[in-house]
């Protein structure tokens, strides 16, 4: 892509904004960039940004000089507005960081999209080529912009794809894809659910019959967002390429199994998720040997299941990272103990609750519910658990111990966003770990 001498908009400087910023000075173009933040809290990013010759517009997108430019790369949490479509009605391009950065790599590109999952599935499938030998980077939407790393040589890109990535994307093409699931998610972003769906599906568009879909089993949404393009098709799960019998995980294509028993991770949805990696790292060379490694290795990623503490027999899960309905619903059924508390709540969404009311009602002992989604998660369980309100985490964290048995779990699920108490999903799994922590504390003491 030649960018010397060109006018290119960039707006929402985080770190992909920034990442996007830094390519396009870096090959000569005249750089705008564009944030609703003031200069104190963009911080070191806009300083660096100066220094590399682009020109900062901050506090709003009002002052941006759009007739100098003929590229717009938008972040892909900006939402649209008047100048913006404006600019798009010209006739000038509007891509997203993911969209440019492609235009410069030139290895093969792994896209992993979905509502769950699809962190831990790029990770793994990382992991199994690096088993392989593989130089790999991987990032996206998982959080290495690819734009950072165009230059360097690699063998793969394996991206995590949002959907809000994904809306953007004219000409990125993969040489294998996968669409994990596509539940309820965005919603106040989307106008429907087929409109979400319809954006996971985007990626599609540009594969080829020398390119691999992956998608799971007798999923219809999935399969008719894989039929956009001319991709072949891998399919994983029950009665799919790669699925699970008894004991074992099968690649039927391949004729490779793997020991079932030999997997770190706990629970059913990460079964599905070893099939999915499989399907992919195959088709992109990973061997069985190298896969079988990984299987036996990888650990899964920071606040997604992770084990934080255990005190009156009750064992503390973090899954801060389960920001939707879907998410959460796996992680309660993945569960080995019987019975747990979960707490939920937080940004809400605008989705239905009734997939997290279905899996509390299997594996529920009680609810506990925090933040702006309280109510309507309050309200959709009514009836099935006892269900208590936390005005804090750390209240949320003592009141779901006091409503546990010895041998059940306390899950923090929350199936929404982080945004209305803490900072991101991180912010929030540090604040329910030391909450945790303090219990733990307390116990020992009384022990003494």
């Amino acid at each position: 892509m030649e960018l010397k001498g060109r006018g290119v908009v960039v707006i929402g400087l985080g770190r992909s904004g920034v990442a996007a910023a830094m390519l396009c000075a870096r090959n000569g173009a005249r750089v705008i960039a564009s944030d609703t933040r003031d200069r104190t809290s963009l911080g070191a990013a806009a300083v660096q940004l100066e220094q590399a010759g682009a020109s900062l517009f901050l506090g709003g997108h009002d002052a941006v000089p759009w007739n100098d430019a003929d590229l717009a790369v938008v972040s892909p949490g900006v939402p649209a507005f008047p100048a913006l479509a404006a600019f798009e009605r010209s006739g000038r391009e509007v891509i997203g960081e993911l969209e440019l950065a492609s235009r410069f790599i030139h290895a093969p590109i792994a896209l992993i999209g979905g509502t769950n999952g699809k962190s831990t599935v790029t990770t793994w499938i990382a992991d199994m080529l690096s088993h392989a030998g593989l130089r790999v980077f991987a990032g996206g939407n998982l959080g290495d912009p690819p734009a950072e790393s165009v230059e360097r040589e690699l063998d793969v890109f394996v991206l995590e794809i949002s959907s809000f990535q994904a809306e953007r994307v004219p000409t990125l093409h993969a040489r294998a894809s996968a669409l994990l699931n596509v539940t309820d998610d965005h919603l106040d972003r989307y106008a429907s659910f087929d409109d979400y769906a319809h954006a996971k599906g985007n990626p599609f568009a540009n594969m080829t019959a020398d390119d691999v879909a992956v998608i799971p089993a007798g999923d219809a949404v999935c399969l008719r967002e894989a039929s956009r393009g001319g991709a072949r098709k891998a399919f994983f799960g029950a009665g799919g390429d790669v699925t699970v019998d008894g004991a074992w995980i099968l690649d039927t294509v391949r004729g490779d199994r793997y020991d079932l028993s030999s997997l770190r991770l706990p629970g059913l949805h990460n079964q599905s998720n070893a099939c999915a990696s499989i399907a992919m790292a195959a088709e992109l060379g990973a061997s069985r040997d190298a896969i079988a490694a990984s299987l036996a290795s990888f650990r899964g990623l920071a606040h997604r299941m992770a084990f934080v503490g255990e005190v009156r027999g009750v064992r503390f899960y973090d899954d801060s990272k389960g920001t939707n309905v879907g998410a959460s619903a796996a992680a309660l059924r993945g569960l080995s103990e019987p019975k747990a508390v979960l707490i939920a709540g937080g940004r809400d969404k605008l989705g239905s609750y009734d997939a997290l009311v279905d899996a509390l009602r299997e594996r529920g002992r009680a609810l506990v519910v925090i933040g702006e989604a309280a109510e309507r998660i309050a309200g959709a369980a009514q009836g099935v658990l006892p269900i208590v309100r936390a005005a804090t985490m750390q209240e949320a964290v003592r009141k779901s111990l006091d409503l546990a048995l010895g041998g059940d779990a306390v899950l923090l699920s929350p199936a929404c966003s982080s945004y209305d108490m803490f900072r991101d999903y991180h912010h929030r799994a540090e604040v329910f770990c030391q909450a945790v922590g303090e219990l733990v504390s307390e116990a020992a003491e009384g022990a003494r």
